[in-house]
């Protein structure tokens, strides 16, 4: 198993090779959000919320309590399907695996048969607020591109590898428009 990684504020990439014959190549993008700093989140914000409730409401230690159970769920709903990781898995004969993992421990994986990948994209998104990349495959068949990675927007230094990892597994030339 060969191993490669690289390091960002907000995410970390970790490319690795599977046995045999290193055939799966696996890149993993992971967001870099501490578990103990979203548990004192949730702590200061129900915490906040039960002494908000607590003062405007007869000082009473039931609405206290009511408070800080509802800081608590809306803190849980907030914070309960954030992905913590999206992983490209190329396996160049048969095809293109993505897979996303939630917090929760939920994983959705999408396969993409090789053969229907007609070239991955890399496109420049800019909007009036902010500008990122993203990674996209153009399918035959389908109207519209499809996201390699739906919520997390990693920089272009990591997207490279997979675009070029992607390109070899569908037989394109990293440089050909055609």
């Amino acid at each position: 198993m060969t191993g490669f990684s690289m390091v960002n504020r907000r995410y970390s990439y970790l490319h690795e090779c599977k046995w045999p014959l290193e055939a799966i190549d696996m890149h993993h993008v992971v967001a870099r959000k501490c578990n103990a700093k979203v548990i004192l989140d949730l702590l200061f914000i129900s915490l906040q919320e039960g002494y908000i409730w607590f003062h405007l409401l007869n000082k009473s230690i039931t609405i206290l309590l009511w408070g800080f159970l509802l800081s608590v769920l809306l803190v849980k709903v907030m914070f309960w399907n954030h992905v913590m990781k999206e992983s490209v898995v190329v396996i160049p004969t048969f095809g293109v695996q993505l897979e996303t993992h939630d917090v929760s421990g939920r994983i959705v994986h999408r396969f993409i048969p090789i053969g229907k990948i007609l070239k991955p994209v890399l496109l420049e998104c800019v909007s009036p607020v902010t500008c990122y990349w993203s990674l996209s495959l153009l399918l035959r068949g389908e109207a519209e591109l499809m996201l390699v990675f739906e919520e997390l927007r990693p920089p272009v230094k990591m997207l490279i590898p997979i675009w070029k990892a992607l390109c070899d597994a569908s037989g394109i030339k990293e440089g050909s428009d055609t």
